[in-house]
Order: C-alpha cells, then structure tokens, then sequence
C-alpha cells in the first residue's frame, strides 16, 4: 500500500514524516532528498538539465541549486521544464524503492509536489499536513533565512490547499507537536490495520 504524504511549503511534512519513521512496519521515501541526490548522479537528469538551463546548472561537477531555483520560482514555464527532467527519474527510482520495501505494510512516498507531479496517482490513500498561513510563513523564513516575499512567491507555485486537502483522505494540523504526534499515531494504526486486509 503506498501513501502520498503532502503539504504546502512550511506546512511540517518532514516533522509528520520523522514522527512515521519511528514506526518499524513501514518505509518512508523523500522525493526531494532522492531528487536532489538523482540530480548530481544521474547523467540523463545531468545533460538535460545543461540543455535546459545552460552551463552554470552546475559547478565543479555539482548542481547549483541557488541558481536554479532563482530562474524557477520566477517562471513557471521553467519550474515544469525542471520537473520534467526530474520527475521520470524519480518516478523509476521509487519503483525500484517499493520493491525492495515490499515486506513493509505500507511505504509513505513523501512529496511536496505530490498532486503536481501526478504522483498522487501511484497512491492508494492520500495525508496532507496543513498549517496556518502565517506559521508557514515563519517557518519557512526561520528555516531558509528566506524573505517573505520569496516565500510568498514558493507558494505561489504550489496547488491551492483547499484543491489538495478535498483530494485527501487524511488531514494533519501540524500546529502543536503533541496534537501532531497524536494524529500521526492515529493514522499510523489505521493504515496498518487497512494493509493487513490489502
């Protein structure tokens, strides 16, 4: 049984994702860490994104993810490109991931852009962990010494969250830890319970 696990920037997924991983029945896969890893190892993501993005999309052989990400979040046009050299390779890369995870009862596929990639089609059951705007916002600032406005303009690229929490089956307010903590341990017994009768 796979899991999407979503949420919008600042929204705490790696918290909800680090509160699951301490469950030993399950597996958990980041698509941005796997996706930031692909892009300085696979060459076909390497050479397409030279093409796309010109020389500087890399320095002394690593992806120069500062630069990148000032031409993306300005142009959607741009921030599909990037995606569609990404996403393939990501995609064969979690197949990959499931099968050798096919002992667990469920594998949460953690993605921000779960909806956006068309991810959330390989996922039988769908989390999206929600936040305040503002405690995004701080969060987010606090974490990426960012400004507000480039925050703002991050978020801008994202699905509308009212679009992706009516496509859920489960929602996590991450405000508190230990209502978080709580919610994650509910779920957690639910989903196990449904992949034991998969």
């Amino acid at each position: 049984m796979i899991v999407g696990l979503t949420g919008g920037i600042g929204s705490g997924k790696t918290t909800v994702a680090k509160f699951f991983s301490e469950f030993k029945n399950i597996a958990i896969y980041t698509a941005d860490l796997e996706a930031k890893k692909l892009m300085n190892s696979s060459k076909i993501i390497k050479d397409n994104l030279i093409k796309e993005f010109g020389e500087l999309a890399f320095v002394n052989q690593k992806l120069n993810r500062k630069y990148i990400a000032e031409i993306v979040f300005k142009d959607k046009e741009k921030l599909a490109n990037l995606n569609a050299i990404v996403h393939p390779e990501v995609k064969i890369n979690f197949q990959e991931f499931v099968k050798n995870n096919s002992k667990k009862d469920y594998i949460i596929y953690e993605n921000a852009i779960l909806f956006e990639s068309k991810s959330n089609l390989i996922c039988d059951i769908i989390i999206t962990v929600f936040a305040d705007i503002n405690t995004k916002i701080l969060r987010v600032i606090d974490r990426d010494s960012s400004t507000k406005k480039e925050v703002l303009n991050r978020m801008k690229n994202q699905w509308q969250e009212d679009k992706i929490i009516l496509q859920s089956n489960y929602i996590i307010y991450n405000e508190l830890l230990d209502e978080t903590k709580w919610q994650v341990n509910k779920i957690h017994n639910i989903l196990t319970k449904k992949a034991q009768n998969f």
